[in-house]
């Protein structure tokens, strides 16, 4: 897959709500499907299995089996990707900007 492509569907990922609450609740500690389900009682089972489908395609989250359970794990890789390549270099820009207009206005 090429690296635009990983960043669609990274961008896709984050683009909903309800996954970015549950990237969320993944920060501290992996939790169990179950666990995400009692989190999120608007939505059914099958509706949060979606969403984690979303998440893993992304690679934003590791699922691994133990026994009955499946644990889903924060994978911020991708996240840092992304900022690595966009955000940082819009941030730059935009700081570099503000020193300009600084020492245009200091002038």
């Amino acid at each position: 897959m090429s690296s635009d492509a990983k960043d669609d569907n990274v961008f896709k990922a984050l683009a909903h709500p309800k996954r970015r609450q549950m990237l969320d609740r993944l920060k501290d500690e992996p939790r169990t499907t179950g666990m995400l389900v009692e989190a999120f009682p608007e939505m059914d089972r099958c509706t949060v299995m979606m969403h984690l489908k979303v998440l893993e395609e992304a690679d934003l989250i590791i699922a691994r089996r133990e026994g009955r359970e499946r644990w889903n794990h924060l994978n911020a890789m991708p996240i840092k990707q992304i900022h690595d390549r966009w955000i940082s270099e819009y941030a730059s820009h935009a700081v570099s900007v503000l020193d300009k207009l600084k020492a245009d206005l200091d002038g």
